[in-house]
């Protein structure tokens, strides 16, 4: 997998990602502890509703984003979204108020839901061998993992000698690297050079998303996938602290399992995608995935905790199918579009799978004060089956080249000129020729 960082351009974009990655780590540190300091026993709320900012700029703010820019050179977007982020970090340690938290929040989660998709979509035309791109996917997918594992390592480290204002200096530090590294990168230009009205661009990518029957597939799997995960991310510490009657240490243990298993998937599922199509092991992994929940909720109401050995384990194979789920992902969003197109289809599923974490969330913070710890397994279990099987009848397996005919288009139209006919067969994709999906060819 590592051979791919010998492209030179993918390895800088690589290094960009890391770097503010670790930047990231180390916010999310601070804001807790500054978020405490300000609110003191509500900081939790603080935190709460801080997320819930994100989540709402990523899922309203991006696609709004996507259009604005979507003519602009790409290292003039990326850099330009890279720098309002540094300096919001810098601005933050100067906050006094858990309002201006808010609106920080809010301009740097902004910036994200414009860099991220825009990053997102590079990347395929950086690497247009589908072999590499899925290799550049793993990476990428292992780069979130470490920085899950390193970064409260890292600002633990850094607090034993400075106070936690400094870890903004460290977010900054992080996102300059990542400046200067797509500064120094000769990106692809974009493709596309078609005027279209501003609403037109706003909505083309959730138009093509939409209208792809294995895209719709591929919004269920990941909401299965948040299903599941929100599960670990916003109730293991419940279940750590309060079950089992662990500190930080059995906290740190049993996130690490769960980063150590979405390692492990992100190595192995390049050399398993060579073989083995997208589909089914999306939708295997979904199963499974949903399957171990409600058994462990089940497990949990009718006999009691695993043991804690058990309880690792669960959350190692968790992370290892939530992985698998999410990580072909760009697979199937590069195959769906033409290069002019990408943008828009990325920024969508930004949208549209954030949208998933945005019900996530809240219902397993839900859930598990309603209806304890067994309780919340069984209903985002549950979830996490029904949006697999959604996933299923949504998405049926589909030759390469699809036979289909236009009744709509004249005959000198270029497309039917370089196909032969009305009727004819090709890789299909919503497009502007292209506007439904064919069932009967």
């Amino acid at each position: 997998m590592l051979t791919i960082l010998k492209h030179p351009t993918f390895a800088r974009l690589f290094g960009a990602q890391v770097v503010a990655l670790i930047g990231t780590g180390l916010l999310t540190i601070a804001l807790g502890l500054l978020a405490y300091d300000l609110a003191g026993p509500k900081a939790g709320a603080v935190l709460g509703m801080a997320y819930t900012i994100k989540m709402v700029a990523y899922v309203g703010l991006s696609p709004v984003m996507g259009a604005l820019v979507a003519r602009m050179p790409r290292r003039a977007v990326l850099i330009t979204a890279d720098l309002i982020r540094l300096a919001v970090a810098l601005c933050l340690p100067f906050v006094e108020t858990v309002t201006q938290v808010y609106a920080l929040i809010f301009v740097l989660q902004a910036a994200s839901a414009t860099f991220t998709p825009t990053f997102q979509a590079t990347i395929p035309d950086v690497l247009p061998d589908e072999a590499d791109y899925t290799r550049a996917l793993s990476l990428s997918r292992l780069a979130y993992d470490l920085e899950n594992l390193l970064s409260p390592a890292l600002a633990g480290l850094l607090l034993l000698f400075m106070s936690y204002n400094n870890l903004f200096l460290g977010t900054a530090l992080g996102f300059l690297l990542s400046t200067l590294l797509i500064w120094q990168t000769r990106l692809p230009a974009q493709s596309d050079r078609t005027q279209r009205p501003f609403l037109q661009r706003v909505t083309r990518g959730s138009w093509i998303y939409l209208a792809t029957p294995r895209l719709r597939g591929l919004l269920a799997y990941n909401t299965a996938a948040a299903a599941a995960g929100a599960f670990v991310l916003v109730n293991t510490v419940v279940v750590v602290r309060d079950t089992y009657g662990q500190g930080d240490t059995g906290l740190a243990l049993a996130m690490g399992a769960f980063g150590t298993g979405s390692m492990m998937a992100a190595l192995l599922l390049p050399r398993l995608l060579d073989t083995v199509p997208d589909r089914p092991v999306m939708s295997t992994a979904a199963f499974a995935l949903s399957a171990l929940t409600l058994m462990h909720g089940a497990i949990f109401a009718f006999i009691g905790p695993l043991s804690w050995p058990a309880l690792l384990v669960v959350w190692l194979l968790a992370g290892a199918l939530y992985s698998a789920v999410l990580t072909p992902s760009g697979r199937l969003l590069r195959r769906s579009a033409h290069a002019e197109d990408r943008p828009a289809v990325f920024t969508a599923h930004f949208a549209l799978s954030h949208g998933s974490w945005l019900i996530a969330y809240p219902l397993a913070g839900w859930s598990g004060v309603t209806f304890g710890l067994s309780g919340s397994l069984l209903i985002m279990g549950a979830l996490a089956l029904v949006a697999t099987l959604i996933g299923r009848l949504l998405w049926h397996a589909a030759p390469a080249e699809i036979e289909h005919e236009h009744t709509d288009l004249p005959e000198d139209h270029p497309h039917l000129q370089k196909y032969g006919g009305r009727r004819h067969s090709h890789a299909f994709v919503i497009d502007d020729e292209h506007h439904v999906w064919p069932t009967n060819g």
